[in-house]
């Protein structure tokens, strides 16, 4: 059951009941209905889990290490009264997203859609600090770039006038000529940190795009992408007033891993698994 079911025989991508009651017949030539695969899967100690993706190529040194510049970096704004902000860009189609969805026992889950064309998005870039619970938002209109990245750190570094610590991934709008322009500016007071490679769950404003669609455009078609942007600038409106909220929705591993070696520092645990 840990590896897929391939690996027996059976040509399905995952275990199902299915695919329990096709390996239970080629094997023993005994036919097993649904409720008696899955009454057999858990007793024998299996449960059915949504899974979440393994970060297989991920360098465990490298995210160790930046959880020890990330220390470095709260220790620095304390000491400062910088805010330490993490940035990240995120799409949102007009089509409906499909999740779990509650319905009445014999009925069919079912989403009404007008199969939107992909284009109808509403894009969105995002700040989140979690000292602050303050999230800062700036509609795209087209696809990230350099250019972009600069007009929302220009908008960012308008609304703070405290020092700002920015952290976010090293995709191609982190970087380019105009940013690099941009960071000449003189008094900036503005610094730029990369996220280690694929290490998504490090980057706290995930929990505000996961969020958004949980709230805004889960199993919902909203067929425009005017439609979309309507609603989630409600939504974005909404978190000035739920800064709590936020605090405590967007701690990610990072903050896990952080306290780990702060408490490993002093002797109280060791360095917490990457």
């Amino acid at each position: 059951m840990r590896q897929s079911p391939r690996t027996v025989g059976v040509p399905i991508a995952t275990w199902t009941w299915k695919a329990v009651a096709q390996f239970v017949d080629a094997q023993f030539g005994i036919t097993l209905n649904r409720t008696s695969c899955l009454r057999y899967l858990h007793r024998l100690g299996f449960v059915c889990k949504r899974p979440k993706k393994r970060l297989a190529k991920a360098d465990p040194d490298k995210r160790a290490a930046f959880v020890r510049t990330y220390a470095a970096l709260v220790d620095e704004a304390a000491q400062t009264g910088a805010s330490v902000c993490f940035v990240d860009e995120a799409h949102f189609r007009a089509d409906a997203e499909l999740t779990r969805l509650w319905t009445p026992k014999g009925e069919p889950a079912l989403v009404s859609s007008t199969s939107p064309r992909r284009a109808e998005k509403a894009s969105y870039y995002s700040a989140v600090c979690l000292e602050t619970g303050v999230v800062d938002v700036m509609p795209l209109d087209g696809t990230s770039c350099a250019a972009t990245s600069v007009a929302f750190l220009q908008q960012l570094r308008a609304a703070h006038p405290e020092p700002l610590i920015v952290i976010w991934d090293n995709a191609p709008a982190h970087r380019g000529e105009e940013l690099r322009t941009y960071l000449t500016t003189s008094d900036l007071r503005l610094r730029l940190v990369a996220l280690p490679a694929y290490s998504p769950d490090y980057n706290a404003d995930e929990a505000i795009w996961k969020w958004a669609r949980a709230e805004v455009t889960a199993n919902t078609c909203w067929g425009t992408a005017r439609r979309v942007r309507a609603e989630l600038d409600t939504f974005f409106d909404g978190l000035r007033q739920r800064a709590d909220d936020v605090r405590t929705r967007c701690r990610t591993q990072l903050q896990a891993d952080h306290m780990a070696f702060l408490e490993g520092e002093h002797g109280h645990l060791t360095w917490a698994s990457v």
